[in-house]
C-alpha cells in the first residue's frame, strides 16, 4: 500500500497524474471511496454503494486497457439511481418501480469505453420530481458540509458523492434544474448540456422532452473532459441530437436582471449579499454587461409545472401510480398526479406549445452571441423546514432553473463564494443551445476572477524541481502531500551545471556557474506557502532552497546544491535533464 495521502477532493487530473506515475493503483482509490462511504453512511448519499466485489469487474477490465489512450482511465463516477447501470437495479428512488437494466445507459456505456469505473447508484428525489433531496424512501440525502441542510435535487447523491470524496464526477439529471441546485448548494459545477447532446437513452424519463444527462464537477476543465466522452448522436436515441463539442469562448454580451430578486429561506439577506458580491466579481470580468427584464424567463418558469408538461410526467408514471396507490413519496405522487387533471386537455397543450414558441423566440433574438447569469436558487432551507413545506420550498427552489430546458438553453452552474459558513452560494450561466462555448468560456473566466480575487486565496509560491520531486520519480508523492500542484515544464537560463550526487538513491545536483552553464530541463510547481518552509527543512545537504534563474531571466524558489558537491560527483550537464538519466 502507498503512503500517499488521498486528497478529500478527487479530480481527474490528480488521478491521472498519480496512475501515469504509477504511484497509486485505481484499486487502493476504490478502497478509499469504499472506506468513505461508510464513514458518511448516515448521510444516505447511496442507494447501491460501492463494494470491491462488485467493481472487480471493472477493476480487471482497466489491464485490458492503454492508460495512454483511454481518457478517463481509472476515474470513478457515480450514477443517480434514474440512469441504467447493467446489472445493477435501477429504482429511480422507489423500490417496487425497480428493474434489472440489462445493457447500460449509453452515457455510462460511453464512460466505461473511456476507462472510468462505474462506483454504484446514488439517491435522488423519487422518480426525479423535487429539487429539495428530502423525497426519498432511501433517506433524505445529507448537505456536503452541513448536515441539517437540504442537498438539493433530485441528483442529491451524486452532488454529495462528489463534493464528499466519493467520486471524481458523477451522473445527474436535469429537467427542471436538476442537475444545477445540488451543485449550489454542495459547493460544485453543475453542467447542463444542450437538450440531445448527450444521449438520454437508459434513463427513466421524467419529461423525455425536456429530461437532459448532467455531470457534478469540481471544475469547467472537467465537465468538459466529462462532455467529450459523453456527446455526439445515438441512432437508437429519438431526442439524440448532433452538437459540437463546446470550447472556451468569451460571449460578446452578458445579461443580468434589472430589477431585485426574490431570496427566501432563514439565509435569503445572506443570499441577496453573496449576489450582489457575485455581481462585482463579474464586473471584474470586463466583459459588457446589461441589465433586461427577468419577465419572459420566468413566464417560462412557471410553464414547467403550472401548464400541461406535468402531464408529461403523467403519462410515462400514471399507470404505475394508478396501479400502486399508496406505494410513493405522498409529496411525489400528489405532483405526479397532477398531470392527470381535467384542465390538461389536447388543446391546453397546444395552446401551451405556442406561448412557449413565441418565448423562444423573443430569448433567441435577446441571446445571441451573449449569455444571462442568475442566481442558481435564491435561498436553502434544513430538511426539517422543507418537511413542513414541502410544496412551497421546492417551487422557491426553481424560480431561476425552470425556464432552462423550456427555452433551449445549456447552463452551467459553478460555485461563487459562501453565502454563510460552510453554506455555499452558486450562480449559472445560461446560453442558446448550439452556444455552449460561451457559457464555458464565460463561467471559466469567472473562476479564475473568484480564485484571484478571494479574500481566503490561499498564497503559493512558485519552486523549481529539478529531479525525484519532477512527475514520474519517486518523490512526486512528496509534492502532493505538501498540497503542490504541477504548473509547467521550463528551462532554466543558460548558466548551470548539473552533477550526479553519489547518493542512494542516485540525486542531481544543480549548481549555478559564474562562468559557463547550460540551460537544464526542469518543472515549475507551485505549493502553499504555508506549506513551503516544512517541505525546504525536510532537504538534506548538499541539496536546498535557493533561487532557479529561469531562461527569461525570472528568479523563483527551487532545489538548488552547494558548489562543494561538484567533487567527486559526476558531471552530467550535458544530457540536459534528469529524466534522460
Amino acid at each position: 500500500m502507498n503512503s500517499i495521502a488521498i486528497p478529500r477532493v478527487l479530480s481527474i487530473k490528480w488521478l491521472r497524474d498519480m496512475y501515469t506515475a504509477q504511484l497509486i493503483t485505481p484499486e487502493e482509490i476504490i478502497q478509499e471511496i469504499i472506506n468513505r462511504s461508510i464513514e458518511d453512511a448516515d448521510m444516505n448519499i447511496w442507494i447501491v454503494p460501492p463494494t470491491m466485489v462488485q467493481l472487480s469487474f471493472y477493476l480487471d477490465r482497466l489491464k485490458t486497457l492503454d492508460l495512454a489512450t483511454s481518457p478517463l482511465w481509472g476515474i470513478p463516477f457515480a450514477i443517480k439511481d434514474n440512469i441504467d447501470l447493467e446489472g445493477v437495479e435501477t429504482t429511480a428512488g422507489c423500490p417496487e418501480f425497480s428493474y434489472l437494466p440489462t445493457e447500460h445507459a449509453v452515457v455510462v456505456d460511453r464512460m466505461i469505453q473511456a476507462g472510468a469505473i462505474p462506483l454504484g447508484k446514488t439517491n435522488l428525489d423519487q422518480f426525479a420530481t423535487g429539487l429539495v433531496g428530502t423525497r426519498s424512501p432511501y433517506g433524505e440525502t445529507n448537505n456536503a458540509l452541513r448536515k441539517e441542510l437540504i442537498s438539493g435535487g433530485s441528483s442529491s447523491g451524486s452532488a454529495v458523492a462528489v463534493a464528499r470524496g466519493q467520486a471524481a464526477f458523477a451522473f445527474g439529471t436535469d429537467t427542471a434544474g436538476s442537475g444545477r441546485v445540488p451543485a449550489a448548494l454542495n459547493n460544485l459545477v453543475g453542467y447542463k448540456p444542450s437538450l440531445g447532446a448527450w444521449p438520454t437513452k437508459g434513463v427513466v424519463p421524467a419529461c423525455a422532452s425536456l429530461d437532459c444527462v448532467t455531470v457534478f464537477t469540481h471544475s469547467i476543465e472537467e465537465a468538459l473532459e466529462v462532455d467529450a466522452a459523453a456527446r455526439g448522436i445515438d441512432k437508437s436515441d429519438p431526442w439524440s441530437k448532433d452538437y459540437p463539442q463546446p470550447h472556451l469562448r468569451l460571449p460578446k454580451m452578458m445579461y443580468l436582471p434589472k430589477t431585485a430578486l426574490d431570496f427566501y429561506g432563514p439565509h435569503a439577506n445572506e443570499y441577496r449579499s453573496a449576489w450582489n458580491a457575485a455581481i462585482k466579481n463579474l464586473q471584474k470580468m470586463n466583459l459588457v454587461i446589461e441589465y433586461i427584464d427577468y419577465d419572459i424567463f420566468a413566464q417560462a418558469a412557471a410553464i414547467l409545472y403550472e401548464g400541461p408538461w406535468v402531464a408529461e410526467r403523467w403519462a410515462d408514471l400514471g399507470p404505475f401510480i394508478d396501479s400502486h396507490r399508496g406505494i410513493s413519496n405522498p409529496v411525489t405522487e400528489k405532483v405526479l398526479r397532477s398531470g392527470a387533471d381535467d384542465k390538461h386537455t389536447a388543446a391546453s397543450v397546444f395552446q401551451a406549445m405556442h406561448k412557449l414558441q413565441e418565448m423562444k423566440r423573443i430569448t433567441r433574438n435577446l441571446m445571441n452571441n451573449a449569455v444571462m447569469i442568475m442566481p442558481t436558487c435564491g435561498g436553502t432551507w434544513t430538511r426539517d423546514q422543507v418537511r413542513q413545506d414541502p410544496i412551497g420550498t421546492n417551487s422557491d427552489m426553481g424560480r431561476y432553473t425552470n425556464h432552462c430546458n423550456l427555452l433551449d438553453l445549456c447552463a452551467v452552474a459553478v460555485p461563487a463564494g459562501h453565502a454563510a459558513e460552510d453554506t455555499p452560494f452558486g450562480i449559472t450561466f445560461f446560453a442558446l443551445a448550439e452556444n455552449e462555448d460561451l457559457i464555458c468560456g464565460a463561467a471559466d473566466l469567472f473562476q479564475d476572477i473568484l480564485q484571484r480575487f478571494s479574500p481566503l486565496r490561499v498564497e503559493t509560491t512558485l519552486v523549481a524541481v529539478c529531479g525525484l520531486h519532477m512527475r514520474g520519480f519517486p518523490l512526486e508523492k512528496q509534492m502532493h502531500e505538501f498540497g503542490a500542484r504541477f504548473i509547467r515544464e521550463e528551462h532554466t537560463a543558460t548558466k548551470y551545471q548539473m552533477v550526479k550526487l553519489p547518493t542512494t538513491p542516485s540525486k542531481p545536483g544543480l549548481i549555478k556557474k559564474a562562468r559557463g552553464g547550460a540551460s537544464i530541463h526542469l518543472e515549475v510547481w507551485e505549493m502553499p506557502l504555508d506549506r513551503f518552509g516544512y517541505f525546504a527543512a525536510l532537504i538534506p545537504a548538499p541539496l536546498g532552497m535557493g533561487k532557479v534563474e529561469l531562461q527569461d531571466g525570472s528568479e523563483i524558489p527551487g532545489f538548488v546544491c552547494e558548489a562543494y558537491a561538484e567533487t567527486g560527483a559526476e558531471d552530467i550537464t550535458a544530457v540536459g535533464s534528469w529524466k534522460n538519466v
